[in-house]
């Protein structure tokens, strides 16, 4: 990976980007974006579009969700301690005992999660998984006086970010899902930057993925594409316990994975696939049996409907603090967008 594309990555996973709170990721996008593309703009659902090519034909259109899981603070007791609602998905056993910070308007507030330590549980809750009501956020106050000087009801909390390198070139850091995805979608934009197109490329960053693919559903309308390829991570199934059975054999740096099923234009698969092998790019490929829960369900949807395609980043332990993935997939993942978009003319035929 370039030092440059390096950087880039270890920003956006550095900077807090909570469905609805997106706005920082999204400076940090059109920064890059700028100097590659013909047009950035931003929509007013908080979509960042870089377009090349804007007149080309057809118009193809990348995402990769820029938002995160996160949680809200909802309610400050007396004595300072704040309670939370979920935004997004959570696993409330990963929740427990981490670092968390609270982005308030005035600046970041380092905190704490815990609940009741076990040598004080009862039976009963000892044996059942706490509530978002029996935890607590602890960010060292003496009152509510003092927390309410630092935060107010609606600022939201993440993992305390950064970026931990391993062995093997994998990497681990929370967020991973999506801003691999969209490193990868704006990677690709800067493989194209110099080379010839005939399509209409709109990479997208897009908002509030995490809480029902919001921002794919209204830039893919405003962007108006033929044809749409969703940039996720997808499950890993190379650890203990792995669910191959459920979603197949999927492996870290092996390649990313192209994704096949009702939800996949079957021309935009084949494209892929090809694309891979004349490439010489690596790929894996798993069946998605329904809609996939990536951007790609509601670009699928949109207007007369959209060619759609997955490519998915494998991922280690989704939705927690140490999400795990290979920097290598990334790189091919970005290679075989490039070299799609660059394979597209305006008479491929995309009809199943």
């Amino acid at each position: 990976m370039r030092d440059d594309s390096f950087s880039f990555l270890q920003r956006l996973l550095e900077t807090p980007s909570p469905s609805g709170f997106e706005r920082p990721v999204q400076e940090v996008v059109r920064e890059w974006a700028r100097p590659l593309a013909d047009d950035v703009r931003t929509d007013r659902h908080g979509n960042v579009m870089a377009v090349r090519n804007p007149e080309g034909h057809p118009r193809i259109m990348l995402a990769g969700h820029c938002d995160q899981i996160a949680l809200m603070v909802q309610h400050i007791d007396d004595n300072g301690f704040l309670y939370v609602q979920p935004i997004g998905g959570w696993d409330m056993q990963i929740l427990l005992g981490q670092k968390l910070t609270v982005w308030a308007e005035a600046g970041p507030v380092l905190g704490v999660i815990s609940r009741k330590p076990p040598h004080l549980l009862n039976n009963d809750e000892r044996n059942k998984t706490p509530q978002f009501t029996d935890v607590w956020v602890d960010i060292g106050v003496i009152d509510r006086k003092e927390a309410e000087s630092l935060v107010t009801p609606g600022d939201p909390i993440t993992f305390e970010l950064g970026f931990r390198p391993l062995r093997n070139n994998l990497a681990s850091a929370p967020g991973m899902d999506d801003k691999v995805g969209l490193w990868t979608v704006m990677e690709a934009l800067r493989l194209l930057d110099g080379r010839k197109l005939q399509a209409a490329i709109f990479c997208v960053s897009t908002v509030q993925e995490e809480i029902g693919l919001r921002g794919a559903t209204t830039s893919t309308y405003g962007a108006h594409p033929q044809v749409g390829i969703a940039v996720d991570v997808c499950q890993a199934t190379d650890t203990p316990n792995g669910e191959k059975k459920q979603v197949g054999d999927i492996r870290l740096g092996k390649g990313p994975t192209i994704f096949r099923g009702p939800n996949i234009n079957p021309r935009v698969f084949d494209l892929l696939q090809s694309t891979a092998k004349t490439r010489e790019i690596p790929v894996q490929v798993r069946g998605a049996p329904r809609a996939t829960g990536t951007d790609a369900n509601a670009m699928q949807l949109t207007r007369e409907g959209v060619a759609t395609g997955v490519l998915g980043i494998p991922n280690r332990y989704m939705h927690s603090p140490v999400e795990m993935v290979s920097l290598d997939d990334l790189d091919n993942a970005a290679r075989l967008l490039a070299a799609f978009c660059e394979s597209v003319t305006g008479d491929t035929d995309w009809t199943p």
